[in-house]
This record gives structure tokens, C-alpha cells and sequence, in this order.
């Protein structure tokens, strides 16, 4: 049987896995119980989200041929998940939608693509989405190709029009949902213009693992290309990292049969498939025939750019909430996340063994690993996002980013000028008919963490981001920080209404009443610039005597409760936030005051 190997990239809710969907479904590959809203989806997080998270396979059959496929994640903070399984495929479907056009995360992939040699197909998904605009779409992904160098080969790409949504897809724009009314166009597309996947079967093996999985059962499964010869059930293999060689039995073979794994006897070059029975696999490896050691070229990924602190719960309320609380688990937990997420780095603090530094692509890419950790039963602390500076030729370099803001021309200005304050410079803006402005900024990548919250809370919720990181560049000078104190509770106890009441009128609460508090806890957001000392506990006094002034109802302001990100991109340099199972709180470093205002006028006499 003949194998095709592709892989759909896009930006970030372009549609590609509800186009992926939609293909297991056009060729019988998904039952009617198994068919649903982004089935591909399988994390909780990926389907809480929307968006995807690790790149994942699946197979479909159609006209006897093998059509493997791979799904990969949009968002330019999971950048390390598409570059790793791009080699694994021999074409791209560039997704891109009908209204948006191609945005920055379609650049970074495309850029990849372009370089393994990849002729890829271009999908222009959504024209029946409002506004929609199919041929400037196309034309914009014609100056892109050309801005990236593409051949002339690559240049020639085909062109499909079509709804993943509504199911259909043809080659004319005129035809589709009319006359073509299903995806069967996209995949005779596929049968023609894809390569057969390339390889001897009868050379000899040279498997490259791609990906990591666990089974409870099968333990460590090994995901990956077959590029040359074949493996078999029980046959023995030579792993080969760094030169090294070491012999290993491959116990079970498994391929894919729409979105679940199938044992199989033997794969052969070209299939995607899963090995078990590799001792210690790590992503780039390569498995051969003994005696015959043709490595691969390890795995390449761009270095990460933001860097956070994790550390073990020091709270009073450290150890009540979570299953795994201590400095061995925490170490042990990030060393088997490094094996599977390859844009991650995790050093370890020589000062404190109970801290380590976690590098990875973004603020989003790192809180997405806390909020994993946190609902496996972990408890840990994590400081604010940092830039990671590079020093080249005696001048400190830091990252920046291009960002793509579409928002109503009613708020663009305050979004402006917000920019401006983080050291943005403006690249272009483009206006709409229909009263959408586009931003196009170079901003500092420090500079972008705690706007997205701006940005929500400015624009009504109606403004969208989008940014991939550029390059390393002079460093931008100083960023003014969060323009607000916090309320920082002074008391250790259960928070009371009375007092909350009095307190809400210095700024904005975080919690509500009946909640344990500690000493070093912030409580809110102050309305004024300094942080602000408070007591949640304090209950009102009671007395014989009873007034109108005096018995005037409690009124509370709805709290507003920050998530995991809101909570990372409010604190400050002396502030941590203390991740539970069970709660999100945020704290200061030191949780004394008196404590506080020493170090700090510590702090401004060295300055």
C-alpha cells in the first residue's frame, strides 16, 4: 500500500483540527460515536482552551492508499511541538483563513516547512465566514511565500477553497459548498500532488523517534518515522545518542488506524508508527540495524526566550492541598517534562536546591506546565516571567516580538499608546471597512507580559493577539512595571465581610469572604500606586446600641478571582504565586512587613 505523509500547520483557531476531524470523518475513519467537536483535541486542557497543545497522529485509507496525518499546535509558544514532527512528513497543508489571511505563527511554520524541501497545498479555510475575502488571502500568502524565498517549484503551490466546519472543500472558489459538498476534492488533492513516502524497505532501518508517549500498561512508547528499511515485532535494535550505541528488543509495533494505535507485526519505511520496549528513549534518537549505525541529524529547535522560577510551597498553608509537595518530586516532574517537551530547559539553583529555573517559548507555554502540574496533585510556587538577555561583543541583547492586534478603531488609540510605553514600535496599521483596525508592533517580549490583561480590560474583550518571536536585538532600556500596589493582608485568619467592605474601597478584592488568608497574602489590587498594608479579619464590634449609621447593610463588589495567567502577569519582582490542586494565591517573597520595608530600603540604598 502506498503511504502519503502530511502535516497541517496554521495559525492559532484557523481550523486545523477541526479539519482534521473532518477528514477522519469523510473517509470512514471515525465511527458515528467517536465523531464530535474536535475529537483530535483529547487534552482537557486543549479542548477548555480551544486550541492545541502537542502535536498528535492519525491515519486515514482512501483509494488504497495510507494517508498519515499530523496535527500540530498554532500557537507560536508550542512552536518546539511542529518543528520536532515537521521532518516526519514529506507536505504541509498551510491552512489559512478566508478573513484573517496568513498571521505570524502561518510565517514561523511555513518558514520550516519551506526549508525540509516541502511543496506544500494551500488551504483557504472559512469563505463562508463573514467578511471573508478568499483571493486577498491567496494573494498574501504569494507575497509571503516570496518574502520567505520559496522556489519556483514551491511557488506552484495548488490552491483548495472550502469550510473544515461546514465539511467541504473544492478547487474552484465558484464550486464550493455548492457543487462540491464534502472534502473528497482535499484528499484526491493529496493523492496528487503528495509524494509516496520515500525509503527502501529492504535497506537497512533508520527510525528517528519524534515524540514520547506513556501507557500504564506498555510503558514508554517511542513515536516516530520509519525513513529507511523495516522493523519487526521482537527484533533487536541499536540506539544510537551522541554516537553511542546501545542494543535494545523492540517488544510491540504499533500503527494507526484513524486516531488509535493498532499492533502490527512489521512497519516499513514510510509509516508513522509506535514502538515499545526501548529503555530510556529520548526525542532524537535514532534506532538501526546492529552493525549498521546511520544516525539522523538530531532535532533542532529555536532556544527559548521567557524563563520562570518554580519552587517548592514555603507557604503557612504549604503541604495541605497537594500530593506531591517536596523538592524530589518537583525535580523529578520537570526532568520528565524536558524529555517530551523539547523547547523546555530546566537548570537547577546551586544557591537553593529548591528552586529551579524553567526556559521555555512564552508565558503561555510555562503557565500551561504549571496548570498541568496543578491538576496532577502537584503544589509549588512560581515567580513572574523573565525575558532570557543574551551578551554579544560587550552589548546586552534581549527578544523581541512582531504582534498582530485586530481591534476596533474605537480603542486603537489607548492600545497605541499603551505600546508605545512598553518600548513598541509601530510597523503598520491597516483599517477596514467594517471598522477594524490592525496593528503591526516590534515590541520587546518584556514588554508583553501583562498585556494581554490590558488589552481584554481596555478593549471590552473585543480585541484579539496574535505575535511570534523575531530576533534578539539591543535592549529597548527600562519598562515601567505594574502601575498599581496590592492590598497585602497583615493578618493570618478567615476573611469577614465587614472588613472586606471597608477594604474594597481602596481597590479591587481578589477573594471572597470566608476564605483563609495568611500574613504576606495579597488580598486585591490597590487603587493607588504603593501596596497597602490590610486586616480582612477584623469582625465589627458589637454593641447594645443600634443606629441607621451603624447597621448600614454590607455590600461587596463582586471579587474578581485572577486565573493562572492574570495571576502570572499581575505580580511583581517581589511577588510569587502559590499554586495548590485546590487554589491560586498570590503572595509576597517576604512575608513580613517589617521585614518587607527593611529589605526594600535595602534595596534603594544600593540603587
Amino acid at each position: 500500500m502506498e503511504i502519503r505523509n502530511i502535516t497541517i500547520i496554521a495559525h492559532v483557531d484557523h481550523g486545523k483540527t477541526t479539519l482534521v476531524d473532518r477528514m477522519l470523518t469523510a473517509a470512514g475513519a471515525l465511527s458515528s460515536k467517536e465523531q464530535g467537536d474536535r475529537v483530535m483535541d483529547s487534552m482537557d486542557l486543549e479542548r477548555e482552551r480551544g486550541i492545541t497543545i502537542r502535536a498528535k497522529n492519525a491515519s486515514i485509507q482512501y483509494k488504497g492508499t495510507q494517508i498519515n496525518i499530523i496535527d500540530t499546535p498554532g500557537h507560536a509558544d508550542f512552536g518546539g511541538e511542529v518543528e520536532r514532527v515537521l521532518s516526519m512528513a514529506d507536505c504541509s497543508l498551510i491552512l489559512v483563513d478566508a478573513f484573517e489571511g496568513p498571521m505570524p505563527q502561518t510565517r514561523f511554520v511555513l518558514a520550516k516547512s519551506l526549508a525540509l524541501g516541502h511543496r506544500p497545498i494551500l488551504v483557504i479555510n472559512k469563505i463562508d465566514r463573514e467578511f471573508a475575502d478568499p483571493d486577498k488571502s491567496v494573494n498574501q500568502v504569494f507575497d509571503l511565500f516570496d518574502d520567505l524565498g520559496a522556489t519556483s517549484e514551491q511557488m506552484d503551490f495548488p490552491i483548495i477553497y472550502g469550510s473544515a466546519k461546514q465539511g467541504f472543500a473544492s478547487r474552484e472558489l465558484a464550486r464550493a459548498g455548492k457543487e462540491d459538498k464534502d472534502l473528497l476534492p482535499l484528499l484526491d488533492l493529496i493523492l496528487e500532488h503528495v509524494p509516496k513516502a520515500s525509503g527502501d524497505p529492504d535497506g537497512h532501518l533508520q527510525f528517528q523517534i519524534m515524540n514520547l508517549d506513556y501507557d500504564d500498561y506498555l510503558g514508554r512508547l517511542c513515536i516516530g518515522r520509519v525513513f529507511n528499511g523495516r522493523v519487526k515485532k521482537n527484533a533487536m535494535v541499536s540506539l544510537i545518542r551522541d554516537g553511542k550505541e546501545t542494543m535494545h528488543r523492540v517488544s510491540k509495533v504499533f500503527g494507526y488506524q484513524g486516531m488509535k494505535r493498532a499492533e502490527r507485526e512489521e512497519a516499513v519505511a514510510g509509516d508513522i508508527i509506535a514502538l515499545t520496549g526501548i529503555a530510556d528513549p529520548a526525542i532524537g534518537d535514532t534506532l538501526c540495524d546492529e552493525g549498521f549505525p546511520m544516525p539522523r541529524p538530531p532535532i533542532v529547535v529555536d532556544e527559548p526566550t521567557v524563563s520562570m522560577f518554580f519552587s517548592v510551597n514555603d507557604s503557612p498553608f504549604a503541604g495541605k492541598e497537594g500530593q506531591y509537595v517536596t523538592t524530589r518530586q518537583l525535580r523529578d516532574r520537570l526532568i520528565r517534562e524536558k524529555l517530551t517537551n523539547v523547547a523546555l530547559r530546566v537548570i537547577e539553583d546551586p544557591e537553593r536546591p529548591d528552586r529551579f529555573q524553567v526556559q521555555g517559548r512564552g508565558d503561555l507555554h510555562l503557565s500551561i506546565l504549571v496548570e498541568t502540574m496543578r491538576r496532577e496533585g502537584y503544589e509549588l510556587q512560581v515567580s513572574r516571567p523573565e525575558v532570557i538577555l543574551r551578551q554579544e561583543n560587550d552589548q546586552k541583547l534581549e527578544p523581541f516580538e512582531i504582534v498582530i492586534i485586530d481591534v476596533p478603531e474605537e480603542f486603537s488609540g489607548t492600545i497605541i499608546n499603551e505600546l508605545n510605553r512598553r518600548k513598541g514600535t509601530m510597523q503598520g496599521m491597516e483599517t477596514s471597512a467594517h471598522g477594524t483596525s490592525r496593528l503591526e508592533f516590534l515590541v520587546p517580549t518584556r514588554g508583553l507580559i501583562g498585556f494581554r490583561s490590558f488589552l481584554i480590560t481596555e478593549s471590552r474583550g473585543t480585541a484579539a493577539q496574535n505575535s511570534r518571536f523575531l530576533e534578539y536585538a539591543p535592549y529597548a532600556g527600562p519598562i515601567p512595571g505594574r502601575k498599581n500596589g496590592a492590598l497585602v493582608s497583615m493578618e493570618a485568619g478567615t476573611t469577614v465581610a465587614f472588613a472586606l467592605w471597608n477594604i474594597q474601597e481602596r481597590g479591587t478584592l481578589f477573594v471572597d469572604p470566608g476564605v483563609s488568608v495568611y500574613g504576606g497574602m495579597i488580598l486585591g489590587e490597590s487603587s493607588r500606586e504603593n501596596d497597602l498594608d490590610v486586616n480582612p479579619c477584623k469582625e465589627k464590634k458589637l454593641t447594645n446600641m443600634r443606629t441607621t449609621a451603624s447597621d448600614e447593610a454590607v455590600r461587596l463588589i463582586p471579587p474578581r478571582k485572577p486565573s493562572l495567567e492574570q495571576a502570572l502577569e499581575f505580580i511583581d519582582d517581589d511577588e510569587l504565586v502559590e499554586v495548590t490542586p485546590k487554589n491560586i494565591r498570590l503572595r509576597k517573597k517576604i512575608l513580613d512587613p517589617n521585614e518587607r520595608k527593611r529589605h526594600s530600603r535595602l534595596a534603594a540604598a544600593s540603587t
